[in-house]
């Protein structure tokens, strides 16, 4: 049961925590550890002895039911938090990139010096607020779920408050239409061969596998396709495949067919080339048609890099300015190109068209 003290003009109540004094090894006591309150809220004190009396039963009826958040706890400050967090939390290597971008630049920064337990639903709906106002959509939303998540821990994983102080009410405030993702058309097949076609005039022929390639499988530029391997392509797998069960299943499922293995994407991690699983983990056989396969081995002829889609000087894809050298123009078209000195024939480039269907789109959109 708690007990309440009175000093002077100050009420006090003490109540059990719910812990246990460690010794030196680190092993709980008979000892128990108390918390203690002057009064319901920070520098708000207890109006007399039966407001504190009833403050610390509640306490012990939620270290009872197991819905007591030490004080300590509570106290810890984002900045530790967030680190902390970070460290412990299982993500891929995007991921980690991408989270210790935001939990730096946007919500350290503003949450840094708070304690943990005492961020309330409305100090949370005024910085919501400034996010919206200050980021695009996308990044808004990637940082609000970054800190959803935050607080979701704090709460289910690591009991340092009791509440999530994100509260969703739906038709309340200010009416904002629904934001609706952009509907993904069929694309006729004239405009991927002229994206093709351009291609083929920007990058050779390797610029022509790369966007039918794009067309018919789906994989994802540019991660899946710039780490779309030789041993994974349907010329070699998966008689190519290293593990020996998926390769004899794979021989057995897909016999007579063509198909290529998406295993790996490729990009840069701490500024190394890193090979990693596609995104969701969503490995996958994709059976191809015979002319995209017949296109595979022909240009697996034309080089001996490990690389299905190469660079146009013959290296990898991974730290090229592929958006600007190679999509832009691709989908943009460009004016011809007609040296003037004599001797510089070589360097003449036709006219391309620009693709209108695909104006301002990125690539994954094909």
């Amino acid at each position: 049961m708690p007990w309440v003290e009175v000093r002077g003009g100050s009420i006090r109540v003490k109540w059990w925590g719910g812990q246990y004094k460690l010794d030196a090894d680190g092993k709980p006591t008979k000892k128990k550890l108390y918390e203690s309150a002057s009064g319901p809220q920070p520098g708000i004190p207890f109006k007399d002895e039966e407001e504190a009396y009833t403050y610390g039963l509640d306490r012990e009826h939620d270290v009872r039911h197991g819905k007591h958040i030490p004080r300590a706890s509570a106290q810890t400050l984002m900045k530790d938090y967030c680190w902390l967090w970070f460290e412990r939390a299982d993500l891929r290597p995007n991921s980690q990139r991408t989270y210790r971008s935001m939990l730096k630049s946007v919500i350290v920064p503003y949450w840094g010096e708070r304690p943990i337990g005492e961020i309330t639903a409305l100090e949370y709906d005024l910085w919501k607020k400034q996010v919206r106002a200050r980021y695009s959509d996308n990044y808004a939303g990637q940082v609000l779920s970054l800190f959803r998540m935050l607080m979701n821990d704090a709460v289910l994983k690591y009991k340092l408050r009791a509440d999530v102080p994100i509260i969703e009410q739906p038709r309340r405030g200010r009416y904002e239409k629904k934001r609706t993702r952009r509907v993904k058309r069929i694309m006729p097949v004239e405009v991927v061969h002229q994206l093709a076609s351009n291609a083929h005039h920007v990058w050779g022929f390797t610029g022509w596998v790369y966007i039918w390639t794009i067309a018919f499988t789906a994989m994802r530029p540019p991660g899946e396709m710039w780490g779309l391997q030789r041993g994974y392509a349907s010329p070699n797998w998966p008689a190519s495949d290293p593990d020996t069960e998926r390769r004899e299943e794979a021989l057995e499922r897909y016999q007579g067919m063509h198909v290529l293995r998406v295993q790996y994407q490729l990009y840069y991690v701490n500024s190394r080339p890193t090979l990693a699983g596609p995104k969701y983990d969503s490995h996958r056989s994709l059976v191809i048609p015979p002319f995209l396969h017949e296109m595979h081995e022909a240009l697996l002829a034309s080089h001996n890099s490990p690389w299905v889609f190469t660079a146009k000087r013959g290296g990898p894809l991974l730290g090229t300015q592929f958006a600007r050298d190679y999509w832009h123009p691709i989908r943009d078209g460009r004016p011809a190109t007609v040296p003037k000195k004599k001797g510089y024939e070589r360097f003449a480039r036709p006219a391309l068209p620009a693709v209108e269907a695909m104006a301002g789109q990125d690539l994954y959109r094909l």
